[in-house]
């Protein structure tokens, strides 16, 4: 599959998730399971995604159910159902779907949808990234004292002009991309794949850079893999944005 025909398969899967997580209302939309920290919306999402992906022969590598598909397949989908679970299910407007193909030289193409708004990201590899049909451009943000950043759990204080705690990784990586956001600080260290692969090609494409706090390799569809992501829009905010994690 090349990345058109993926971008819209991936379309078909966000549309899928908007409608099954759409049917949990009232207290039924905070329902928990037996895992720590899942939502019964997050399997509803989950199986109604991979009802849409496995019409084709693609890998998935998913939040909720784990590897899936034909081992052999030579592209790899990697899935976060509902990015933002707990704003989901609070009716916070800052959730979405994150979709991430990887082939065998890495990301290939991604779809991050803010399914409160409406809003899709997309991006291809080595041909840009997009907020609908407008190109993504990262902010020119090289001062720290200029910043406003996302953050994950609580950072220890740094002179960034504003900080956000937003609650969905993907997203957050989708508005460093498209300049509304400068940086992210990751105080927690336990972010998945899925969390950040849809963002970090938007990311890339849009020009702002994404890293692991000890130098670890992102790209993996290791289930079991945990990263502490760092974004800046340039490198020298990224570089300040080290330095204040240290």
């Amino acid at each position: 599959m090349d990345p058109s025909d993926l971008l819209e398969r991936f379309g078909a899967v966000a549309d899928a998730v908007a409608v099954a997580v759409a049917a949990r209302t009232g207290p039924e939309r905070r329902a928990r399971t037996d895992r720590p920290g899942q939502y019964a919306l997050d399997l509803d999402a989950d199986a109604a995604a991979l009802a849409v992906l496995h019409e084709v022969p693609l890998r998935v590598v998913s939040e909720e159910s784990g590897r899936s598909g034909p081992a052999d397949a030579p592209i790899t989908v990697v899935l976060d159902p509902v990015d933002g679970s707990t704003n989901c299910s609070r009716r916070i407007p800052y959730w979405g779907t994150s979709l991430c193909a990887l082939d065998d030289q890495g990301p290939l193409c991604s779809l991050v949808a803010n399914l409160a708004t409406g809003e899709r990201y997309t991006a291809v590899r080595g041909e840009g990234a997009w907020a609908g049909e407008g190109r993504l451009h990262a902010a020119p943000t090289t001062e720290l004292e200029r910043a406003v950043i996302a953050a994950a759990g609580l950072p220890k204080p740094a002179p960034w002009k504003q900080l956000r705690a937003l609650g969905s990784l993907a997203l957050a990586l989708c508005d460093i991309a498209a300049g509304r956001l400068d940086g992210f600080v990751d105080s927690l260290g336990e972010h998945a794949p899925w969390d950040y692969l849809g963002g970090l090609l938007a990311c890339r494409e849009a020009g702002a850079v994404v890293v692991d706090a000890a130098g670890r390799e992102l790209v993996t569809d290791d289930p079991d893999a945990r990263r502490q992501v760092l974004a800046g829009a340039t490198p020298p905010l990224l570089d300040a944005l080290r330095a204040s994690v240290r």
